[in-house]
């Protein structure tokens, strides 16, 4: 066979796999847009997993700070009858979070579609 058919057959098998590992992250989360995410907010759990300094930095009011690498061990915190609002810089490392929060027996998961990146809304921050 030819080397390029092998790289070639590679790559698509990667790109498959890839698309697949997306959308299996995706199943059973609920993303929101910036006034969805609002409407709600005082009836949720709110979580930012991007670091410490990012999170000192600006975060939404009201949220609070578990970056994703501490997830796994911290995540048991939160109430699994309320429902969990997820945001990072720009919605992919929540993806991971949040399947994190899947298998442990939560359900009611919500993501903000983005993330901080796109927030026009109220920020708290400790540098200012």
């Amino acid at each position: 066979m030819e080397w390029w058919i092998v790289l070639l057959i590679v790559i698509v098998a990667f790109v498959v796999i890839a698309a697949i590992n997306y959308f299996r992250l995706r199943k059973g989360i609920t993303f929101l847009t910036e006034e969805e995410f609002t409407q709600n907010i005082r009836k949720a759990q709110v979580v930012d997993v991007r670091d410490k300094d990012s999170y000192e930095y600006g975060h939404i009011i009201g949220a609070r700070n578990i970056p994703y690498e501490l997830f796994r061990q911290r995540a048991q915190g939160l109430r699994k009858d309320q429902p969990i609002y997820l945001y990072d810089k720009n919605g992919v490392t929540v993806l991971r979070a949040a399947q994190v929060l899947k298998k442990k027996g939560y359900r009611d998961i919500y993501v903000l579609k983005d993330g901080i990146s796109k927030w026009n809304g109220k920020i708290k921050s400790k540098t200012k």
